[in-house]
């Protein structure tokens, strides 16, 4: 049995729950992954001089044991994050470690703890397998994946999920992720796939639209309202592109921070209005490495009133870190709130506490997404009421190339890669849906 013949059921329109359960499921499969043996391979190496591609390997590797609660998927495509890149260039630490705490908390934990890391943190593909205590997902179910994996033996995730103190992200935080021809997950991972959209398509909202959709609509983040005026750093990015999307379709006013013109063109087809290009208008927070320029705060204060009418900043989707964190507080009117995840530029933040304290400002970490959030957010994106944001798409073997493109800021908004789907367009099941919304659609593609 090979990866071949899961691939010529999945194509088969008369294939049925029945035809998938019967499959002989094969012994190994292709599948991202770096090694336990190369994770000083970039010592000394400044982080933008780290090359994903020399440390993510296509390897065949072992098929994993199916355990209670859990399913193995065909995983028709994925989509690279941050987070592959973090895990590709072995910062802010090898993840080896988080595979290590993980196998010592159970047996069957232990089988995440291996000498190879397989790593993605999005998939859209078709259940092969669910263990026992699985009743809600069968066989042959076409569905996407979110990347909370979560035991809740403890009370502290009863509220929210993702204060459970055996939170992961899996396939960074786990092994057997979605860059990959089959994927492990827990079933409490799976989400309906979008039927009118590609597997690729399909695929590249998960990580980032959950993530988005928790730190900027759910109470548990900035709990978004109608004519609130949210400041959105990279705003055609990854993240950026959601949350811009989710302002617009919420009746808020997204004031779009990006780095050219190409990328201001992108939030202007959104349905964008207020953009600010900060190399165009040649924004310097920090005057060098240990010193921030209040001047250019106030500056980019008076360039937010020119375009809201004079209002100041309700909300900061924040995600940069230390390069914007300073300006972020500033910026952010009495009372306002500033959202943080992710510090791509740098995890140690720095700002002027003066201006948190005395005008009463909230920080809210944000991070990921509990099942609900991720349900509901991609409900929107079924629903046609939030889009993928799919730049670009590359085979499993290039996924080195993806990810190195992440990590240099070469891409626009989300890079897909192919596992099991032998080419893009596969999928489709709604095409009338599909032709209603396939400008949008292809909106990342048509730059």
């Amino acid at each position: 049995m090979t990866v071949k013949d899961i691939l010529a059921a999945i194509q088969s329109p008369d294939s049925t729950s029945e035809d998938f359960a019967a499959l002989p499921l094969p012994e190994s499969y292709r599948a991202i992954t770096v090694h336990k043996d190369e994770t000083e391979m970039f010592a000394g190496l400044a982080t933008r001089d780290k090359d994903p591609r020399k440390s993510l390997h296509l390897d065949d590797v072992p098929l994993p044991e199916l355990g209670p609660g859990e399913a193995l998927v065909a995983v028709m495509a994925s989509s690279v994050n941050y987070n592959s890149v973090w895990t590709s260039i072995f910062e802010p630490l090898s993840t080896f470690g988080f595979l290590e705490r993980y196998g010592r908390t159970s047996e069957l934990a232990k089988r995440h703890d291996l000498p190879y890391h397989i790593i993605g943190s999005d998939l859209a593909g078709v259940v092969l397998r669910t263990g026992p205590g699985v009743n809600s997902w069968k066989p042959g179910d076409e569905v996407v994946a979110h990347c909370l994996s979560v035991e809740l033996e403890s009370s502290d995730g009863h509220n929210d999920t993702m204060l459970d103190p055996e939170q992961r992200i899996w396939g960074f935080e786990t092994n057997f992720g979605g860059l990959a021809e089959i994927a492990l997950v827990k079933s409490n991972q799976l989400m309906p796939k979008p039927d009118h959209l590609s597997w690729e398509e399909a695929a590249a909202p998960g990580l980032v639209n959950s993530t988005a959709y928790r730190q900027l609509v759910s109470r548990n983040g900035a709990g978004m309202k109608q004519g609130d005026n949210v400041l959105i750093w990279g705003a055609s990015g990854g993240l950026g592109s959601y949350a811009t999307q989710f302002a617009l379709a919420g009746g808020a006013n997204p004031i779009c921070v990006v780095s050219s013109d190409q990328k201001a063109e992108i939030c202007r087809k959104m349905g964008a209005e207020a953009i600010i290009d900060r190399n165009a208008e040649g924004y310097k927070f920090w005057k060098d490495e240990n010193t921030q320029d209040p001047k250019e705060w106030k500056r980019f204060g008076k360039r937010i009133r020119e375009l809201t009418g004079g209002e100041d900043i309700d909300i900061v989707f924040e995600h940069p870190g230390r390069e914007t964190f300073g300006a972020s507080v500033f910026v952010t009117r009495k009372g306002g709130t500033i959202t943080t995840c992710a510090s791509t530029s740098g995890y140690m933040h720095q700002y002027d506490n003066r201006y948190l304290w005395m005008s009463l400002k909230r920080i809210i970490g944000s991070h990921f997404a509990n099942y609900r959030e991720a349900w509901e957010a991609n409900r929107l994106i079924a629903k046609g009421k939030i889009h993928p944001t799919l730049s670009k798409t590359y085979a499993l073997e290039d996924t080195g190339q993806a990810a190195y493109d992440v990590h240099r800021n070469l891409h626009q908004g989300k890079v897909g890669v192919l596992c099991l789907a032998p080419e893009e367009g596969l999928g489709v099941r709604d095409h009338e849906k599909r032709a209603k919304h396939i400008d949008a659609i292809n909106r990342f593609r048509n730059i």
